[in-house]
């Protein structure tokens, strides 16, 4: 292990930069879950039934919206692909509180498809600015950023929502989170090396040179050179168009970049938002069953706090771990915090599971960015963040089921055998790949 890489990495000054900016803009995204939640049952009078419907719109529209707002990023620049999601998240947010349940159900989904792409700009960022090995070392200080971002965000929601005002608490995460977004495009952190930069130039400029000349050749072979032009270039692209439509192998150009193992890091990643969510209902459900409901954050403490250890341990290793194998692991060893007897034990057994949350999250990014060409990292980072909100969006009902119908230790047996069986797909799913791509 190496950890003077985590002192040579934050004295580079847009690395150093990049993470603080990434870090703070996460806070008020973290925050508007528990807010809504809370403005739904505390400020509107109705269950958490209707409060957990609104949160999971909210979260399919992120999981929808992040592979296209990744692709905007790779195909028109960062600046450009911002704007949407900087006017969307001040509108949204401001309005949202303002109106009856029925017109949040739809303004939750919107403002998740068009929500501030943070997660993706930041790592595909960090792949440019960093490389080799000290790629690991980068993704693993911003796994950890987000583990504080998830201690302070949540509790800054419940202060604001029981002390203050949740309508004033969800606008106010819509300014900030605009803010931040503004503050990213002032900052223009790179999406693009300048190899990759000056290729695609050259490519634009070629493309540009090839229409000229095909519309040189059809004025010259006509006698009505517009008439000519302009029939020439709608044959094509109505041909272009059926093409794009009709041909499959116009969608497996689309996602050539994906391969067999990029598959499986995807199913990893829904497998590590399963765990983590279920882990934390879990916790909940347990501590509610013994009576101890108000020591929630001793556990939530040890548990994020080992996260923080196990990623920066993660960050200093030389070799590269698997995010399948550190998954499989992480999942068998939540299984035995269901046998915890009071809080304490709870709390000793979540460092088991919590210790490799961070070097997952890591080693998965760090798989997306070595397999994938910069032009294609920000669509992948997309279906990345897409994957891992979905496994969170699955992980919360399916550990209630557990919950409800056996008991509360149940929730951690069900989701550490669900992220085991999930590793068992990626691991199926990428021998699959490879026999069909050799085949």
């Amino acid at each position: 292990m190496n950890f003077t890489r985590y002192k040579e990495l934050l004295a580079e000054r847009d690395v150093r930069w990049l993470l603080l900016v990434g870090m703070i803009a996460r806070i008020p995204h973290s925050a508007s879950g528990i807010l809504l939640t809370l403005h739904i049952v505390l400020t509107l009078g109705k269950g958490f039934a209707a409060a957990g419907t609104a949160a999971a719109l909210f979260t399919i529209g992120i999981a929808v919206g992040a592979p296209w707002r990744g692709r905007r990023v790779d195909i028109a620049g960062l600046r450009v692909a911002l704007i949407p999601s900087i006017i969307s998240e001040a509108i949204i947010w401001s309005v949202l509180p303002h109106v009856s349940y029925e017109w949040i159900l739809p303004l939750a989904l919107v403002g998740g498809a068009f929500s501030l792409p943070i997660f993706s700009v930041i790592r595909q960022s960090l792949g440019v600015l960093v490389h080799d090995d000290r790629m690991r070392t980068a993704y693993a200080l911003d796994s950890i950023a987000t583990e504080l971002v998830f201690m302070i965000g949540p509790a800054v929601a419940a202060v604001l929502a029981t002390t203050w005002s949740t309508v004033w608490g969800l606008t106010l995460v819509g300014w900030l989170t605009a803010g931040a977004g503004l503050f990213l495009v002032w900052m223009n952190p790179p999406t693009r090396s300048p190899a990759e930069e000056s290729r695609q130039e050259e490519q634009d400029r070629l493309t540009a040179e090839c229409e000229a000349a095909e519309h040189a050749v059809a004025d010259t072979a006509a006698g009505n050179p517009q008439g000519a032009a302009g029939e020439l270039l709608e044959t094509v692209s109505l041909q272009s168009s059926a093409t794009t439509v009709a041909s499959p192998s116009r969608l497996r150009a689309t996602f050539s970049w994906l391969n067999g193992t990029l598959l499986a890091v995807f199913l990893t990643a829904a497998g590590a938002g399963l765990v983590l969510s279920g882990t934390d209902v879990s916790v909940v459900g347990l501590l509610r069953g013994h009576g101890h409901e108000a020591e929630l954050g001793i556990v939530f403490f040890f548990w994020c706090a080992s996260s923080m250890v196990g990623g920066l341990v993660y960050g200093a290793m030389k070799r590269k771990v698997s995010p399948m194998l550190l998954l499989l692991a992480m999942a068998l060893l939540t299984i035995p915090m269901g046998f915890a007897q009071d809080t304490w034990s709870l709390a000793l057994l979540s460092n088991l599971p919590g210790f490799l949350c961070a070097p997952v999250l890591s080693s998965a990014s760090e798989y997306v960015a070595e397999l994938v060409d910069e032009r294609r990292r920000g669509e992948a980072m997309g279906w990345y963040g897409s994957f891992l909100t979905a496994g969170t969006a699955l992980g919360s009902p399916l550990t209630g089921v557990f919950i409800d119908v056996i008991g509360p230790w149940a929730g951690f047996v069900a989701i550490g055998v669900a992220g085991v069986l999930l590793v068992l797909v990626a691991m199926g799913a990428r021998a699959l790949k490879r026999r069909l791509t050799a085949a």
